[in-house]
């Protein structure tokens, strides 16, 4: 019989890094100690999803069936989903859709990555209809270059400053190295960054994140299974998932519009794609931006942080690097944003980010993360944006 409630029951993690090792090792280790955290053995899961990883061959094309090998292949159902950077939340959807049916009682979510050096770039083949495939050939821009554009758009619309940007990579790494599974576990000083070499003006190497190994894997379960399994105080609730794609008319994923002066930036529309995917969630789980003791949000580099303050509503378009230096999103502060150090600590596992933000949430919301702990966290928000139009957003509620 279907339920109306999921329950995070177990989180684990494998220290990101560059291991150079099969994604799936990564996997495994993950989901085995999710299952431990859970009080679980594999052998009572009767699902599992994972999140496709596109640059480690065929077995990371079939994630779910290789990490069901992995494991010890039981006969059970699977899935496997790609949505670049919110492929994670997209299997944790699957998991959940299917134990709301009542179909599943008990799921093992998992994503892993064995990244490249340098930075991600386009996957083969021709695909004009794109958006992001269009930016990396006719325009040229790399990530690095594409994060730029929107850093000048900060500076331009809001007068943000590179000084603004090191604040967020001083407040990530501080957050970081209390972080057991973070690559960087370094606190950085304005002085350090500073001397950092410009990558694309104005970010340096460090206000960007690099690819990284890791792997991340949650154990999703009904209520009632959760119930005779569990002790209540440890149970995290997914009460909204949103993987909504951008509305029409404003379809170009939020590619920063720059003028014929290439200085002058366009102001963003009213309610832009990122806006979009905290507000469904907002409008699922019944709470609002003042509702969050948390947010675990996809610090791809120090300016995007910033805009994402204001996509999730924590303060107005502009009013971001205010509330930054109000000590608001530091621990201590009013909102926590990327307690687990985000990825200017971790670097980015594609198919594992996702569910990574959702681990550190679980751990947050049970008073389990040590000395980067949230005191008194309720409520916790993930959030990020896939390529070609993939929206990621999950609340939980203890």
């Amino acid at each position: 019989m279907a339920g109306d409630e999921v329950v995070v029951l177990g989180v684990g993690m494998h220290p990101w890094g560059k291991w150079g090792r099969n994604f799936v090792e990564y996997g495994a280790v993950a989901a085995r100690a999710a299952l431990a955290d859970a009080g679980l053995a594999w052998s009572e899961v009767d699902y599992l999803a994972a999140g496709n990883t596109m640059r480690n061959g065929y077995a990371g094309y079939v994630s779910g069936s290789t990490f069901a090998q992995a494991l010890g292949w039981r006969g059970i159902p699977v899935s496997s989903s790609y949505a670049a950077c919110a492929s994670g939340v997209v299997a944790i959807e699957s998991a959940r859709a299917r134990i709301l049916s009542g179909m599943t009682d008990v799921a093992v979510v998992v994503g892993a990555d064995t990244a490249p050096k340098g930075f991600f770039g386009p996957l083969p083949g021709d695909r004009p209809e794109d958006p992001d495939w269009l930016r990396f050939h006719v325009l040229g821009a790399t990530n690095p270059t594409y994060f730029a554009l929107y850093a000048r758009r900060r500076m331009e619309l809001y007068g943000a400053t590179t000084k603004d940007f090191a604040a967020v990579k001083i407040k990530n790494s501080r957050h970081g190295v209390a972080n057991p599974y973070a690559r960087y576990r370094k606190e950085f000083t304005a002085d350090q960054i500073d001397e950092s070499p410009i990558v694309a003006d104005p970010l340096r190497l460090v206000d960007i994140c690099a690819t990284s190994d890791g792997g991340a894997a949650v154990v999703l379960a009904s209520a009632d299974f959760a119930a005779r399994r569990a002790d209540r105080s440890r149970h995290v609730k997914v009460a909204a998932i949103s993987t909504v794609t951008p509305s029409y008319p404003n379809t170009y994923l939020d590619m920063p519009d720059i003028a014929t002066d290439s200085a002058v930036g366009a102001p963003p529309v009213e309610r832009s794609f990122r806006d979009s995917i905290a507000h469904a969630a907002y409008e699922e789980a019944g709470v609002g931006p003042d509702d969050l003791s948390c947010a675990e949000v996809y610090d791809l580099s120090t300016a995007l942080e910033l805009d994402w303050y204001e996509n999730i509503g924590l303060c107005g378009p502009g009013e971001a690097e205010d509330l930054l230096h109000s000590g608001a999103t530091t621990l201590g502060g009013r909102i926590p944003v990327n307690a687990s150090g985000g990825l200017a600590s971790f670097g980015e596992a594609i198919p594992a980010q996702a569910i990574a933000q959702v681990c550190e949430l679980a751990w947050q919301l049970r008073g389990e993360a040590g000395e980067r702990q949230v005191d008194g966290a309720k409520v916790g928000l993930s959030i990020n944006q896939g390529l070609f139009g993939h929206g990621s957003c999950v609340i939980v509620t203890h």
